[in-house]
């Protein structure tokens, strides 16, 4: 009796760290991939500019590779795209800010012209070979960012990339709730959650509370105030 193909979950970064994020789904001769994310080097790590997953499994499969998908736009989940692409290349599927982030990393290594950069936004169902895509909106510190519920042959899958609970988001759009639970409800087979201070005690404050700290911090400085920012916290 032939075996049935079995679904297999290849972390490939970012599990037990943070940044690096990147994981591939596989089923029979059809892989896809969730993120492509680097890391910045820890203080001990002299002379490394970056540190980039593994992707040999995928470079040696890689006609097998139906595309990336993408949760949204920070560096340590699309960082390593430039130098993924060169090695395995496939369509890249992702919200409009998430491929326009990734658009301009691509110009700087001169390969947007071989990119395949396929946008969708939150409700869009995208099929690749045996698995069927659904992006679902979830509130983060950056526009456009999804989770992904994909169904396969054997079970759901959800992955929720970054997400917080945040009722009152600065762009009013909390996650998605309702839809998550339509999924929850009709059986999860795997969930592969952002686990991001899960050891610490309470609730992740609204980022609109933040606004609320630099009124009241700005109002008591006297003198000249010198901001620094990251160049992906859109919020």
């Amino acid at each position: 009796m032939a075996k049935r193909p079995r679904l297999r979950a290849i972390p490939l970064g970012g599990l037990g760290e943070i940044g690096r994020n990147m994981m591939a789904l596989e089923y029979d001769e059809n892989i896809v991939v969730i993120d492509a994310g680097l890391m910045f080097p820890e203080e001990e790590m002299l002379g490394v500019d970056l540190v980039l997953p593994d992707v040999t499994y995928l470079a040696e499969r890689k006609e097998k590779v139906l595309g990336f998908l993408l949760t949204h736009g920070h560096e340590d989940h699309v960082g390593a795209l430039p130098y993924i692409l060169p090695k395995v290349n496939a369509p890249i599927y992702g919200s409009r800010l998430t491929l326009g982030l990734i658009k301009n990393k691509l110009r700087e290594h001169k390969l947007v012209e071989q990119a395949d950069l396929r946008e969708v936004k939150a409700g869009d169902v995208v099929e690749l070979g045996p698995f069927k895509t659904e992006f679902i909106h979830v509130a983060h510190s950056i526009p456009d960012t999804t989770a992904l519920a994909i169904e396969t042959p054997v079970g759901m899958v959800v992955h929720s990339g970054d997400f917080k609970m945040d009722q009152t988001p600065v762009d009013m759009r909390p996650t998605d709730m309702a839809r998550l639970s339509h999924f929850g409800d009709h059986g999860v087979m795997l969930l592969m959650s952002d686990s991001t201070n899960a050891e610490r005690d309470g609730f992740t404050p609204s980022e609109r509370t933040i606004g609320e700290a630099f009124q009241e911090l700005f109002g008591q400085c006297p003198g000249r105030i010198i901001i620094s920012t990251f160049a992906s916290n859109i919020y």
